[in-house]
């Protein structure tokens, strides 16, 4: 069903997209499934230009033949379309399980509309099922994670644990950027906007996983098609 799903979800994304736009390219399974759609677009004709949230999508869709360009040669991007690893029925979300959040962010930031692509798993009416990806900077780190739970305490999730992301066997997984991956099991997430804002003024997180305010819509697919989600 998930795999069906995605694919669903994918093909109604595509149908946003219009000549000459300036597409952000997300990072995941979803995602990719997408960039592969929107290739053979390109090959029958379609022009646009795609902006890649991480190397691996970079990677992807240079080989498929679209287009891509950095963020810095651009003044804007039209249309973002990407994957979530939870959604809630105000469209804030919780991404990074791709390790890719701090680029992504900065595309959604920089675009003028963000659509989300899920399979129905990725709908919940709590954040905080999926465990919380912030990216930590090495220097410092673990000192840095005894903050973040110092903080969580201030907000009533003091019974959170994080994890290091591991890469393979005992290497910690580091980011495109060069940073670590710092997982928060929150269980639930009751104040999304004010876990963001502890998380945000501390030094040593980059950037975490909560997007609040950034999705416009989200494409649910499912087995016979795909429906949208508006926020409430």
């Amino acid at each position: 069903m998930s795999d069906i799903a995605k694919q669903k979800a994918a093909e109604a994304a595509l149908l946003l997209v219009q000549p000459d736009m300036i597409l952000g390219l997300g990072t995941g399974s979803t995602a990719a499934i997408f960039v592969r759609l929107l290739a053979e677009k390109v090959k029958a004709g379609l022009k646009i230009v795609g902006t890649p949230t991480s190397e691996a999508t970079d990677k992807l869709a240079r080989a498929l033949g679209i287009r891509v360009v950095s963020p810095d040669e651009l003044e804007r991007i039209d249309l973002t379309i990407d994957g979530a690893d939870e959604f809630d029925p105000e469209l804030n979300l919780i991404k990074g399980g791709g390790a890719a959040l701090l680029r992504e962010k900065i595309i959604a930031e920089a675009s003028d509309r963000m659509v989300v692509i899920t399979d129905p798993s990725k709908q919940v009416e709590t954040l905080g099922r999926f465990p919380l990806p912030v990216e930590i900077n090495p220097f410092g780190s673990e000192l840095t994670r005894r903050r973040v739970h110092e903080r969580l305490g201030w907000i009533g999730l003091e019974a959170a644990t994080s994890s290091w992301r591991m890469a393979t066997g005992e290497s910690l997984l580091h980011t495109d950027g060069g940073h670590l991956i710092l997982d928060l099991a929150c269980g639930a997430i009751p104040d999304p906007a004010g876990l963001a804002a502890v998380l945000d003024d501390l030094p040593g997180v980059v950037e975490h996983g909560l997007f609040i305010g950034y999705a416009d819509s989200v494409i649910v697919g499912e087995a016979r098609g795909a429906r949208i989600v508006a926020g409430s």
